[in-house]
């Protein structure tokens, strides 16, 4: 080996630096900048799998990562925001929505305005001038954005240009016949590939980068493309490797998609290749390589979709649930939270807030379980509130740590202030907790001291403890749908709990006045409607961060 060839090696593994680092620049750029969209698209999926279809192709190509969408569908799954008929819908959209790249990187043979070397130096220059004096956050993703895509296509042409010289070379003329006339080892190579660099896109572009010098023959991209298409499977697999069995099946529908695909397009190849013999081994250009890969991708899809029900029953056979398995729900958030990848921020946040939701409902439960306790002075239900406000602390330890990590990744304007007030909102979430447990030691001396609410202070503490339920639920749907009507019914119903605490407070007086109560029961009644009234607080306090989010956004 000559000092020539060992400088075209390091400027070929040079090359291949800078296009994977600016693919993962430009995506995490575009997932920052997409930032909360990305769950409204989601929104609009319900039961409708042809929108999950549209939804996961559109994520797909704004995100250009095709493993960013099936880890965010598996972690979903696995935290209950989406059903199996779902995701499968996502998943197929996100192997049309991968497409886009390969079109991306066949630019250069689109005319010479498009080449890399014309316009990617600009692009470069632009984004880090707009890293460097842009001072607002958007400006500056958006610089980021386009530096990787600089980045990402000088990358293309060191490597185009690395090879251009060997392009006879007898070495990738035997490489390429030899996967050409071998199937499965033309799969097994595109899947090998993909799975160590976690990325089908990139992988592609490597192929699409030697098949611009003239050096990969048709059959041979057929199959390593189909390779992979299965080796991208790797990283949903891996995701979902300690989650739910729902999540497991998640991965195991996409891997299943792309290896039911490969397999008929394999055999379609294979035959087409036989039957004519001169044109399997014919060279391949990047653009006829995109062709092929967009093609595969929505003929999968097509063939596919009418049978996704199918592959989500195929899935739970092959996974079967054990009916001895017992959930513990601490244990079930930590596996839940461990889902989330750094890389994309906006889900690892969405998931968040899912898990303070239910957190929330919790203490919904908790809060609505104490005034029962209260009212009718059920010792069962003092227990259940007791051991409850365990799980509450646990849950606020648990995810105030997850809290911090979040705080650690590069968050936008917005994402920062929503993940502020989701720690506020935890720190509430506890302390309403605390007013539960109150409650429920309250009862708890009620029954201890044989102490009897008069009939008029019972209806008073269940005026109030109904308009306290009500104003937290307005305010965990505030939070959950992002609405400011929420917000409102929540300060309405604040100011009606302090009317109603000071009415309650004077008419009880009144009555020990006159002797109707008694003086024991009538401290924990005023300390009942106390913590009441302080729970009323926090439930405002939880719509209130929803309110400065929606303002913000104005």
């Amino acid at each position: 080996m000559t000092i020539s060839d060992v400088g075209m090696l390091f400027q070929f593994v040079g090359g291949l630096g800078m296009f994977l680092y600016g693919m993962n620049t430009m995506a995490e750029g575009l997932q920052q900048s997409a930032g909360g969209k990305m769950k409204r698209w989601l929104e609009i999926l319900t039961n409708n799998r042809l929108m999950g279809v549209l939804a996961g192709a559109l994520i797909t190509a704004v995100i250009q990562s095709s493993s960013a969408t099936t880890v965010m569908v598996v972690g979903f799954v696995n935290a209950g925001l989406m059903n199996l008929n779902q995701a499968i819908g996502v998943i197929m959209g996100a192997n049309i929505g991968t497409t886009v790249t390969s079109w991306l990187v066949s630019m250069s043979e689109w005319g010479s305005v498009m080449k890399p070397e014309f316009f990617a130096p600009l692009l470069i220059g632009i984004g880090a001038l707009m890293l460097m004096f842009c001072k607002k956050s958007g400006k500056k993703l958006t610089g980021e954005i386009l530096l990787g895509f600089g980045i990402l296509f000088v990358g293309l042409s060191f490597m185009s240009g690395a090879i251009e010289p060997y392009r006879d070379a007898p070495i990738f003329a035997s490489a390429f016949t030899f996967l050409g006339k071998n199937p499965i080892l033309g799969i097994l190579a595109g899947m090998l590939v993909t799975a160590v660099i976690q990325s089908s896109s990139a992988s592609v572009g490597i192929l699409q980068t030697l098949a611009k010098n003239g050096v990969v023959t048709w059959n041979s991209a057929v199959y390593i493309t189909l390779g992979q298409n299965i080796g991208t499977c790797v990283t949903a697999l891996l995701a979902s490797a300690g989650g739910h069995k729902t999540a497991k099946r998640a991965a195991v529908m996409h891997l299943m998609f792309n290896v039911i695909g490969a397999v008929i397009f394999g055999i379609i190849g294979f035959t087409v290749f036989s039957l004519l013999p001169d044109f399997g081994p014919r060279t391949i250009n990047s653009v006829q390589i995109s062709v092929f890969h967009t093609v595969f991708n929505i003929t999968n899809t097509l063939i596919l979709f009418p049978f996704a029900g199918k592959l989500v029953k195929l899935s739970e056979k092959l996974l079967p649930e054990k009916p001895e398995e017992k959930a513990d729900p601490i244990q079930d958030v930590k596996q839940r939270l461990a889902e989330y990848r750094s890389d994309t921020p906006a889900f690892a946040l969405e998931a968040a807030t899912h898990e303070v939701l239910a957190m929330g409902a919790v203490c919904l439960d908790n809060v609505q379980t104490a005034i029962h306790a209260l009212q009718t002075s059920d010792e069962e239900a003092i227990k259940v509130v007791l051991k409850k406000e365990e799980e509450i602390d646990q849950l606020e330890t648990i995810l105030t740590e997850y809290m911090v990590k979040l705080n650690n990744l590069s968050l936008n304007d917005s994402q920062s202030m929503q993940l502020r007030n989701l720690l506020y909102t935890i720190n509430d979430l506890e302390r309403i907790g605390d007013h539960a447990e109150n409650l429920a030691e309250l009862a708890q001396t009620r029954i201890r001291n044989g102490l009897e609410f008069s009939p008029m202070a019972l209806k008073e503490l269940k005026v109030m403890g109904d308009s306290v339920m009500e104003a937290l639920e307005h305010a965990f749907l505030a939070r959950a749908q992002f609405r400011m009507c929420n917000v409102e019914t929540v300060e309405e119903l604040e100011e009606k709990v302090d009317a109603y605490e000071e009415q309650f407070r004077a008419e009880h007086i009144n009555r020990l006045s006159t002797g109707d109560c008694k003086a024991h029961a009538g401290v924990i009644f005023l300390d009942s409607i106390s913590n009441l009234e302080r729970i009323c607080d926090h439930a405002e306090n939880i719509a209130g961060y929803v309110a400065a989010e929606l303002k913000k956004k104005k």
